[in-house]
């Protein structure tokens, strides 16, 4: 009696090897891209970040009378009620905010040196 192989599917090891190596060439193009685009998106929620503080704090000095002169911190609950959710964002690259020395100058973030500045 004969065995048939008809029926029997399967890859070869030839064709495993090309697949992973397709397979691994992709992720090496694919990665550095999703990196750099990653790194792009939190530079630029961190810079919107920075306009919400920055506008919250311009409606606070308008609406108590301060004077150019004047300094603000970011945990007064007072301009703390300006910005939305009433808590101070959070950096996504893990930056930290400081505000401006004085009202006209603008807060920054501790990452301003890849990017995060108003």
């Amino acid at each position: 009696m004969k065995l048939s192989d008809e029926g029997r599917g399967g890859f070869t090891l030839i064709e495993v090897m090309i697949i992973s190596g397709i397979v691994g060439l992709v992720a090496i193009i694919a990665v550095p891209n999703l990196i750099r685009a990653r790194l792009t998106a939190q530079k630029s929620s961190c810079i919107a970040n920075l306009k919400q503080i920055d506008g919250a704090m311009n409606q606070w000095a308008v609406e108590t009378k301060k004077s150019p002169t004047d300094t603000y911190s970011l945990t007064d609950a007072t301009l703390l009620g300006y910005i939305k959710g009433s808590s101070l964002p959070i950096c996504p690259g893990g930056g930290t905010y400081s505000p401006g020395v004085n009202m006209t100058a603008s807060p920054t973030c501790n990452q301003s040196s890849i990017g995060h500045t108003l």
